[in-house]
């Protein structure tokens, strides 16, 4: 029922003198599983991008002359690697992708010899090669398009608008600023939903998905009944900082709950959480100068910007996925 062509073509390669392909050997297990995770889910992303630019920046030889819409074009642009990247997440946070049941860890993984944490490591920096490729062909694509639909002229106009409002410095600083939150952006979608796949548990993924179906349902009334009255916008407004404060507390103390739990399971070392902690520190730190450097005003204090900072820096839901992969590996 189903032939074996091998020594047909072992005849054929002897005759033609094929020279075998030797594969070189890999480094260490975490280069041998960060390939295999590169080849399992790296080209997801980028080849979904390559799929939906032609489509839309198409839409800008139809725009020439309404500077506006180009302006929305190339926003959707710029969106769609960190919207595809949420659908691409499904996958990436899966332990098998051909099993009936895709939530188990199957053997084939379990037994390698690497700790969670690795394993998690290597799907981070695959996350990595992943959206930096899927950026460079959006980077690369959108001059072209520009050129090519004339349109270029549009975004030099508004380039020297904001150059002589706030600076070249500034200006420069703020379109790398910008574009790196986009490319953040589209790492994140990819693995801050690593921690719920990998439980293995069937229940914490529906859960998951009923909480974010309620979310996406309630949301729209709460915006317009917030919309339509001014005194809850007000009160909102009064009590930004406040939310923002609990929110970072809420974050803390679930991060320091789960280094705890690594460190008395023995996934990280001190060291490692120490080091983690330390470049969270200085990413935040960053961006928090950064922040008070282009928004210097008495509208945003200091210490709102600090606050803002540290919410946008993954750290509590990043650091549970190997815990969530432990619990799966080893039930």
């Amino acid at each position: 029922d189903v032939p074996d062509w091998r020594p047909t073509f072992a005849r054929t390669g002897r005759v033609a003198k094929v020279p075998a392909r030797r594969r070189e050997h890999f480094r260490s297990p975490a280069s041998a599983q960060m390939w295999f995770e590169w080849r399992r889910h790296g080209w997801s992303l980028p080849a979904l991008v390559a799929i939906l630019l032609p489509f839309e920046l198409v839409l800008l030889f139809a725009a020439t002359d309404a500077p506006r819409l180009v302006f929305i074009i190339l926003l959707v642009v710029l969106l769609t690697p960190p919207f595809m990247a949420a659908f691409t997440a499904a996958s990436v946070r899966k332990s098998n992708l051909y099993a009936s049941d895709a939530l188990v860890v199957t053997p084939f993984l379990a037994i390698r010899p690497l700790t969670s944490a690795a394993l998690i490591a290597a799907k981070l920096k695959a996350m990595i090669l992943s959206t930096l490729v899927a950026w460079l062909l959006v980077l690369v694509a959108i001059p072209l398009a520009l050129l090519w639909s004339d349109t270029w002229s549009v975004v030099t106009e508004l380039a020297r608008a904001i150059t002589a409002l706030t600076g070249a410095t500034r200006a420069i600083v703020i379109l790398l600023l910008i574009l790196s939150a986009f490319i953040a952006s589209t790492w994140k979608q990819l693995v801050q939903s690593l921690y719920i796949g990998l439980t293995g548990r069937e229940w914490v993924m529906r859960a998951s998905v009923f909480l974010t179906l309620s979310f996406i349902v309630l949301i729209g009334p709460i915006l317009q009944w917030i919309i339509d009255n001014g005194d809850v916008q007000a009160a909102l407004w009064d009590a930004l900082d406040l939310i923002l404060a609990i929110l970072v507390g809420l974050k803390m103390s679930a991060a320091a709950v789960t280094a705890g739990r690594h460190y008395r399971n023995s996934l990280l070392n001190s060291r490692t959480l120490i080091a983690g902690a330390a470049i969270w520190c200085v990413v935040v730190l960053a961006l928090y100068g950064l922040l008070v450097w282009i928004v210097s005003t008495p509208l945003f204090p200091s210490y709102f910007l600090a606050l803002v900072a540290i919410l946008a820096i993954p750290l509590a839901r990043l650091s549970a996925a190997p815990l969530a992969l432990a619990w799966n590996r080893h039930r």
